[in-house]
């Protein structure tokens, strides 16, 4: 009989009072990497993203089940029991389930769970190794802690939206968010970090700790080498479309069928690229010998560059450039994504069975590949209250006290 392989969190218990995304992600992430993770969801309602749809799951005969699919795509691997924290029996639930956890996870307004004695402070009192990591718009500081925040308003407060679209004055210009709440996704993985940090700083101390997340904080940090640069000169970037600001040529052109993206990142680059579409004069020409003269001049460069990339195809362009080792590719819709034998060589789209005759949910693997400690799939997204019972029991609870508390509405 084949054994699972050891996993890299295994017996890391985490209990999961967050909601919609970013908290989700980062407790997917853990439970990817073995961590026994329950997710604590409001009885009836459940998590916010149950209900953000379409698009649904679809049963066997292509229906829409009502099972929204945003659900799922950062709730697997997780055990679903349903506890209302407003009623003093869920709190004591809570709070006895705290006490055996390595991590919490929450993302309430700040203070927002001092009332149910849920907060640190508390829980810390009962269990002193306890991780706590909290996630908010704002931080737990500042002028602005107490707001609502959500990942569309910060990724325009933190200036993303400044640099992302079309620049001002040219077709389609404006400020423009991503096309996934890139700052949420972002939150949930330094989030993910901070907890592996903690944990492993308590084999040192035996003690846990209080990890402060804040979008905007977040926001600020993946603005990368452009708050670099805004940092070094005092000029606020601007947007540039698909321009790299330190790069050139680094963008897409449009070729006889299409687009084809360029991503040249050095003079070799450069050099082998020019020779392979017959112009090798170009990488001679002071103008572009290097990626900062090729940068100042870069409009006089895109003219010489854009009428010769229409004259063949996007796939005839890859299968010229592709060996020469100067990096291209196309611009996929996210079913060309799917479909790249690229993408299916690396087993990206995954199944998660349900059981009970429900059809699998289709999801995207974890790009993390250990070698020794892999990730599992071991649990498709939960129906909402699914291992209630389940959870209960080991904690200890027959099922005389669980029918209890579903009496008293406390699950």
């Amino acid at each position: 009989m084949t054994q699972s392989p050891p996993t890299a969190l295994a017996g890391i218990k985490v209990l999961d009072l967050s909601r919609v995304l970013a908290g989700p992600w980062c407790t997917q992430m853990l439970a990817d990497l073995g961590a026994d993770v329950v997710k604590v969801e409001r009885p009836v309602a459940g998590d916010d993203t149950r209900h953000w749809g379409p698009p649904f799951l679809r049963d066997e005969d292509g229906n829409d089940t009502r099972e929204a699919s945003y659900f799922t795509a950062c709730n697997r691997n997780k055990r679903s029991i349903t506890v209302d924290m407003a009623h003093p029996q869920g709190q004591a639930l809570l709070r006895r389930m705290a006490c055996e956890a390595d991590v919490v996870v929450e993302n309430f307004k700040v203070g927002g769970l001092q009332q149910y004695g849920l907060d640190y402070d508390s829980l810390k009192a009962l269990n002193p190794r306890l991780i706590y990591c909290s996630i908010t718009g704002f931080g737990q500081d500042g002028p602005y802690a107490e707001r609502a925040g959500y990942d569309l308003m910060v990724q325009a407060m933190c200036g993303l939206m400044s640099i992302t679209g079309h620049a001002d004055g040219t077709p389609g210009g404006g400020p423009l968010k991503a096309g996934v709440a890139v700052i949420d996704v972002f939150t949930g993985l330094y989030a993910s970090n901070a907890i592996l940090a903690a944990i492993n700083a308590r084999h040192a101390t035996g003690q846990g700790q209080y990890i402060d997340m804040a979008l905007l904080d977040v926001g600020m940090a993946v603005l990368a080498n452009q708050a670099a640069g805004f940092l070094a000169t005092g000029t606020a970037p601007g947007r540039a479309g698909n321009v790299h600001p330190s790069l050139a040529p680094y963008q897409d052109f449009a070729t006889q069928d299409g687009n084809v993206l360029l991503a040249i990142g050095n003079d070799g680059q450069f050099a082998r690229f020019c020779a392979a579409i017959g112009e090798p004069g170009w990488a001679q020409d002071a103008r572009f010998a290097t990626n900062t003269a090729r940068v100042h001049h870069r409009a006089a460069l895109l003219a010489l560059m854009e009428p010769v990339l229409r004259q063949r195809g996007t796939a005839d362009w890859i299968a010229l450039l592709e060996d020469k080792a100067v990096p291209c590719g196309p611009i996929n819709t996210v079913a060309q994504a799917f479909a790249d034998p690229q993408v299916q060589a690396r087993g990206v789209r995954i199944e998660l069975p349900r059981g009970d005759g429900l059809p699998a949910v289709a999801g995207v693997a974890n790009p993390m590949r250990l070698s020794a400690t892999p990730v599992v799939y071991h649990r498709a997204p939960p129906a909402l209250g699914q291992h209630t019972d389940e959870v209960l029991e080991q904690f200890g609870l027959d099922s005389a006290r669980i029918e209890a508390l579903r009496n008293a509405g406390a699950i």
